[in-house]
């Protein structure tokens, strides 16, 4: 199992319980992943728990066995296609198992403007982190903007922390009354978690303006003013920070690395899993849950997850009981329709506006290459028309996000197709010596599927029980 969030700890619970051995591979210190934070004793004492599930379904995933490695990063596979190249505090070592379950969630999805390599500007998630993990706005004037409903509950978090929030700016239009919105009375929890976030803004002041895009974001050392186009011209607004996100996207790379089939989505550039209802890739030993198999929210998240690990189940020869069969095709049948509301109710497409990208635009802020440069790669006979060429002229991509971020820009920029950069080790920063001493795989690092009471000694050694 890759990834401590809310879908991988389920699904380790689940297969646990039914006497699966099952190891837990997380690169934070604490399970819980983006969802299930769990704040620093000393913010903990004082403000509380944020999320009490969390905490107690970390308890129930060691309650139930689960061998779990934190502080363990997967960067890669090896040469055989199964075994995971990992790395815990600089340490390398390998993992290989019968079955393999990624749950490795999903990352923001930004877009370039100019101005938004300014200190000030930050991801929604990144505020959101500030707000309830830290206590601590990422400015005294913030505008919140871009698209998703996640822009709502980050607003409502700055308010928390005492930050003024000049506005939510969704740059579609997903609040109007139509057809979709009459869809989403099928979600009652949704709607009135909604309605719960836009009546705090609503006493607050904050308003929420659809149809309205930031144009750039302006100052000197750091943000002074955000500039937002709407259809009746530009709105000037002094603030000193802007959380600018467009949702998420699912982190597949891993997935790619093991060779399951992905796919492009046309509208939103981000690279898909290709998996079936129940988790199950192009590859019979490798499986998805979670954000990575589709961004649909926490509640569609865990309900995949608890399907999947029904299937591993079955695959084991571990049937669940008719009881857990029937919460998995409840499971099932919830995380569709989430999925569905989710993806209709908050479309992005990501080149949308690109083209109307200034020449003097950072596109990719890890090595600062400009809009102006890739335009440039793409009038060349090299790079015309082919990301991965711009990316070797430009050196755009080549950052430590390695174009998790830039990557639709740059697409777009350069004239490409809806494509994306080829995967390539490592898919997380690690050292030159953990890359290097990776290579190796001891015999006693294989993970057998037996019942959760075999002697742990084949466990890896590269990170201990969390």
């Amino acid at each position: 199992m890759v990834g401590g969030g809310p879908a991988g700890r389920v699904a380790a619970r689940e297969l646990a319980r039914l006497g699966v051995r099952v190891l837990l591979l997380d690169e934070h210190r604490r399970l819980g992943g983006q969802y299930y934070k769990r704040r620093a004793g000393a913010v903990r004492a004082q403000a509380g728990d944020l999320r009490p599930r969390g905490t107690r379904l970390a308890a129930e995933v060691l309650d139930a066995g689960v061998d779990v490695c934190s502080e363990t990063a997967v960067w890669g596979v090896d040469d055989d296609g199964r075994t995971l190249l990992t790395v815990h505090l600089g340490t390398p070592g390998s993992v290989r198992a019968l079955f393999t379950v990624l749950a490795t969630g999903a990352h923001e999805r930004v877009l370039p403007v100019p101005g938004w390599q300014l200190p000030g500007v930050c991801t929604p998630g990144a505020a959101l982190h500030l707000a309830t993990i830290d206590r601590v706005a990422i400015g005294r004037r913030v505008v919140v903007a871009g698209s998703g409903p996640f822009l709502l509950p980050v607003a409502v978090a700055l308010l928390d922390v005492g930050a003024t929030v000049a506005a939510v700016c969704e740059s579609g239009t997903p609040y109007r009354l139509d057809r979709d919105a009459l869809r989403g009375l099928r979600h009652p929890a949704r709607v009135a978690q909604f309605a719960g976030y836009r009546a705090r803004l609503a006493r607050a002041g904050v308003p929420v303006r659809q149809a309205t895009r930031v144009a750039a974001v302006t100052g000197g050392d750091r943000v002074a003013a955000v500039h937002l186009a709407t259809g009746a011209g530009t709105v000037q607004l002094d603030v000193d920070a802007v959380a600018l996100g467009w949702g998420f996207r699912p982190n597949t790379e891993l997935a790619a690395l093991l060779g399951c089939r992905t796919e492009m989505d046309e509208t939103t550039w981000d690279r898909l899993v290709v998996a079936d209802d129940v988790g199950g890739t192009t590859r019979e030993d490798v499986f998805v849950v979670g954000e990575a198999a589709g961004v649909a929210g926490v509640q569609a998240a865990v309900a995949r997850a608890a399907v999947t690990a029904s299937q591993v189940a079955r695959r084991l020869g571990r049937s669940p009981s008719p009881t857990a069969q029937r919460r998995a095709r409840v499971a099932r049948r919830a995380a569709t329709r989430a999925a569905a509301w989710t993806a209709g109710r908050f479309p992005v497409g990501a080149g949308s506006w690109l083209p109307e990208v200034h020449d003097d635009t950072v596109v990719c802020r890890c090595e600062f290459v400009t809009a102006a440069e890739l335009r440039c790669a793409s009038r060349t006979v090299l790079a015309c028309g082919d990301p991965d060429a711009a990316k070797g002229a430009t050196r755009a991509g080549m950052g430590p996000c390695q174009g998790r971020q830039c990557f639709p820009a740059v697409a777009v920029l350069t004239g490409g197709g809806v494509s994306a950069f080829p995967v390539r080790m490592p898919v997380r920063p690690v050292s030159v010596a953990a890359v290097a001493a990776g290579s190796p795989i001891p015999a006693d690092h294989d993970v057998p599927a037996g019942p959760a009471d075999t002697a742990p000694s084949a466990w890896p050694t590269s990170g201990g029980p969390s």
